[in-house]
């Protein structure tokens, strides 16, 4: 046996639920920019859980679902305020969620529709718990979902408490649409190793939060912020990216494993963080994202990710930027689920080998000769 760093280049399952090939994206084999140019989030959702894109009926009826299951259990808006002040907000999404099992009568029960009556229900609260934690960290109490509302809708409405601008809305569910599935990343393998020992759905998406939250993962939008905001001005950029290349610094926000010839889902949230930009009257972060883009991709090759772009859109949404990586789990909770209830479908346990690089023909030396 040899190892393959990282598991790099191992097929290790199948699935019909997203593809990448020669650098083309799909959900259910439509592609990723016909999605995000043409359909919600929700739509998104039921194409992920179903397999198809619903009618007009079907997704009057899953919105109604959504906002049906979107209100959390009173016990953990309690836990909620428990939490110290100061706690990560991944860390706080990753035991909300577990604890939601605890007040789900069905979180045991494996058949399909239970399942698929989970997923729609994790999807749900996981917005509701993210704008909660928001609010009351800022010892703000929680405001409630509208019901018949789209899940961006509600996400800006339960973290300010006011009507969203409807730009802010479509922004942020076109978002959500390009975050929503990506193959077997991180933190939807996490997840199917989880379920692939039969535990429970709330069991895999916790440890799907878990994996999200590393900087390589979902964490790499919020380090890209990290960088803008000690970059502080345009007049900046040039001098700052040039002595991280020197040094042989990580730029966060370039590169990706699976895709040599750029991050199709980047150039969306490109023209968004530019539509954002004039519509508030602020280019800054965006042109200073255009000029470190310029300078990596000239000097390095390496192109934006879906995380670079991402950073100036949530910010300039005067979204905080630690809630970056949870609105990437309030997208993902879709994929996640769906993956899931695909590793259910046909379950086999996931349990790979490992190469042994350690010491041979080691004998025990008795305690008093050590």
């Amino acid at each position: 046996m040899t190892a393959t760093k990282g598991l790099e280049g191992i097929v290790a399952t199948t699935s019909s639920i997203s593809s990448i090939i020669d650098g083309v994206l799909t959900y259910r084999g439509i592609d990723i920019d016909d999605l995000a140019e043409h359909a919600s989030f929700e739509e998104v959702a039921y194409l992920l859980w179903y397999g198809k894109l619903p009618n007009q009926s079907e997704l009057d009826g899953l919105i109604g679902q959504i906002g049906e299951y979107a209100v959390l259990p009173a016990q953990v808006i309690e836990q909620l305020k428990l939490f110290p002040k100061n706690t990560n907000s991944m860390a706080a999404l990753r035991t909300a969620v577990s604890s939601l099992a605890l007040y789900d009568e069905s979180a045991n029960d494996m058949s399909h529709e239970a399942n698929l009556k989970k997923a729609i229900k994790i999807q749900a609260q996981v917005p509701t718990l993210v704008a909660a934690f928001a609010r009351i960290r800022n010892g703000q109490e929680p405001v409630a979902p509208k019901k018949g509302a789209t899940i961006a809708y509600n996400f800006l409405y339960m973290l300010t408490g006011q009507e969203p601008d409807q730009v802010a809305v479509k922004a942020l569910d076109q978002a959500l649409v390009l975050h929503a599935d990506h193959e077997l990343n991180a933190s939807t393998f996490a997840a199917r190793v989880t379920v692939a020992t039969l535990s429970d759905i709330y069991s895999g998406v916790t440890s799907a939060i878990g994996a999200l939250k590393g900087p390589l993962h979902g964490g790499a939008n919020e380090a890209v912020m990290v960088m803008l905001e000690e970059i502080g001005s345009f007049d900046n950029v040039e001098s700052y990216i040039n002595a991280k290349l020197a040094n042989k610094e990580k730029i966060m926000g370039f590169g990706h494993r699976v895709y040599k010839g750029g991050d199709p889902r980047a150039k969306h949230l490109q023209k968004m963080s530019r539509e954002l930009g004039k519509l508030t009257g602020n280019m800054e972060l965006y042109e200073m994202s255009v000029k470190i883009e310029e300078i990596v991709t000239g000097q390095k090759g390496l192109k934006p990710n879906v995380d670079f772009y991402s950073a100036s859109v949530y910010t300039t949404l005067q979204i905080p930027r630690d809630l970056f990586t949870p609105i990437f789990a309030i997208s993902r909770a879709s994929g996640w689920t769906a993956h899931i209830l695909e590793q259910y479908e046909n379950n086999r346990l996931i349990r790979p080998r490992a190469e042994y690089t350690g010491p041979v023909d080691q004998k025990v030396t008795p305690i008093t000769q050590r």
